[in-house]
């Protein structure tokens, strides 16, 4: 039962921290590319805050949920090269996404603050391009959970 939990609580964050990200680079930013700077750049940083606290815990809940199903199942030594490549993949996605949060986010919620457009939309893209290389990681760990199943 316990092993289940775990697996229920890695898979919902992976969806929350994915989804979130597919969410926002494919729908939300072309989206909003409507709006001038001084509307978008506000609203994507706090849009942005609020979906990293809901990123933080999703990491901290894999990351837990993903060491509590390797113990379970036997430990590294134990498991196959599927998990091995999904906890590295995941460890680099959230490395990626303590920079995000800790580099550019912080420089964007200060440029528009500042109304200083041009250093919002520099620290935006620089986000906006992150973000696109962590959802790449995200769908090919997905792709190596799923299609390492049962190989081992």
């Amino acid at each position: 039962m316990i092993i289940a939990v775990a697996g229920f609580v890695h898979l919902l964050a992976v969806v929350v921290w994915v989804g979130g990200m597919f969410f926002a680079h494919m729908a939300l930013r072309p989206s909003l590319a409507l709006l001038e700077p001084p509307l978008r750049l506000p609203l994507m940083a706090a849009t942005l805050g609020r979906f990293f606290g809901w990123v933080a815990a999703a990491v901290a809940a894999i990351v837990g949920s993903g060491w509590g199903l390797i113990a379970g199942t036997g430990g590294m030594a134990a498991a196959g090269l599927h998990v091995h490549l999904m906890t590295v993949l995941g460890l680099v996605m959230a490395a990626v996404f303590v920079f995000i949060r800790v580099v550019p986010y912080p420089r964007l919620v200060a440029a528009a603050a500042r109304q200083d457009w041009p250093r919002a939309a520099a620290a935006l893209a620089t986000i906006r391009r992150l973000v696109a290389l962590n959802l790449a990681l995200g769908l090919v760990t997905i792709g190596v959970a799923v299609l390492g199943r049962g190989t081992t």
